[in-house]
Order: C-alpha cells, then structure tokens, then sequence
C-alpha cells in the first residue's frame, strides 16, 4: 500500500495499515463473499456443497434459498414474513438495494402467474439468431431432423472452431429454459474438437 498522492512522508520507511479491505483489490471480493457468507450461516442457512453461491435455509414448513452471484443476490421463499426477516436482516450488515420481484437474471426472463413462474430467454435466443445470419427463419416444430446422422465428417470443409464452439457452448445455455433441445446440443457438442462444415449447417 502505497501513501497517497497529496501526503507528505519525510520517512520512506512508514506504510499504511488498512483495517478494511478496499473496493478493487484483489481480495476484495472475496473478503465480501467470506463475511456475506458468515452473516447468512449466522442466520440458520447452510452452504451447498454442490454450489458455494446457494444457501438453503429449512425449518420445519418454512423453505427459503438464497443464490449468490457477484454482488447481486436472489431469495426464493414459501414465506414472505421470513424473506422480509431476512433481508432485513443483511440490510444492517450491507445496506442492500431491493429491487422488487425478480425479472431478469443471467440472460434469463423470470414472469409470475398464478400458477407459479416461467422462465424464458427470448432475448437471448434472438441474439443467437442475429449473431447467426437466421433473423428471419422460419420456426420449426423440432430441433434437429431424425433422420439426420452426424459422423465427424473428415471429407467435409473445416470451419472456425471458435465459431462453432461459442455457437454450442451459447446453445448449452439456452438448455436451461429449452430442454427439449439438450439431446440435439449433445450431438453437436460431440465435434467441437474438429468441427466441419455440416456441423455447423446442423447448429444452424
């Protein structure tokens, strides 16, 4: 840590002592993770071993979950009362900013119903399509043709691999709204080592 521009030090030999850490360090962000982290264990969550970034609070019919993403935080509950306990809660440890019921997360489109919620990713598939030349294709009623089978093609043009394995890897996302098409993605995801032209024809 260096004395500020503006400070005059007759001795070179002097440092600063930080007693909190400070926005843009490198550990910064994991300082704030680490005490995020203590505060909603101090509230009765446990850490998922699958996912660090969830924490799962259960207490005889009382479910809530909290996900954990940059600085950015969703809760998910089947009780209001204790959602508001919650945040009240990390609103004197953090002061966080509510922004209402979630919308928009990750490039995923959240809509409440009656009965319940509904994810989608227009914008983001609309981006695919842009991003590929298919803008004003029309709609087809499956994924893939049955009938098409895909070998590695050695007799086919190479193309871009980078092309192909952003396109596949952009695909896999859309799984998270579009299941129907994860047998199709799996297919093409076979040949992202060495991708042909009729690969990519398949992706399009």
């Amino acid at each position: 840590m260096k004395i500020p521009e503006g400070f005059a030090s007759k001795d070179e030999t002097r440092v600063c002592k930080l007693k909190k850490s400070i926005y843009g360090l490198k550990q910064a962000s994991r300082n704030w993770y680490h005490k995020f982290t203590q505060s909603l264990v101090g509230l009765g969550f446990k850490q998922s071993k699958a996912d660090h970034s969830l924490f799962i609070y259960k207490n005889n019919d009382i479910f809530e979950a909290a996900l954990i993403y940059v600085d950015d935080v969703i809760i998910i509950g089947n009780n209001m009362r204790h959602i508001q306990q919650t945040k009240s809660h990390l609103d004197t440890k953090f002061s966080i900013k509510d922004i209402g019921y979630l919308k928009y997360f990750l490039g995923i489109e959240v809509a409440r119903t009656s009965e319940g919620l509904v994810l989608s990713q227009r914008k983001y598939t609309l981006d695919i399509l842009a991003d590929s030349g298919l803008q004003g294709c029309r709609p087809s009623s499956f994924p893939m043709e049955s009938t098409l089978k895909l070998d590695k093609g050695e007799e086919e043009e190479k193309i871009d691999a980078n092309q192909y394995r952003r396109l596949v890897g952009r695909l896999l996302y859309l799984q998270a709204t579009r299941p129907d098409i994860a047998y199709s993605v799996s297919i093409l995801s076979q040949f992202v080592g060495d991708p042909r032209r009729n690969h990519m024809e398949a992706a399009t």
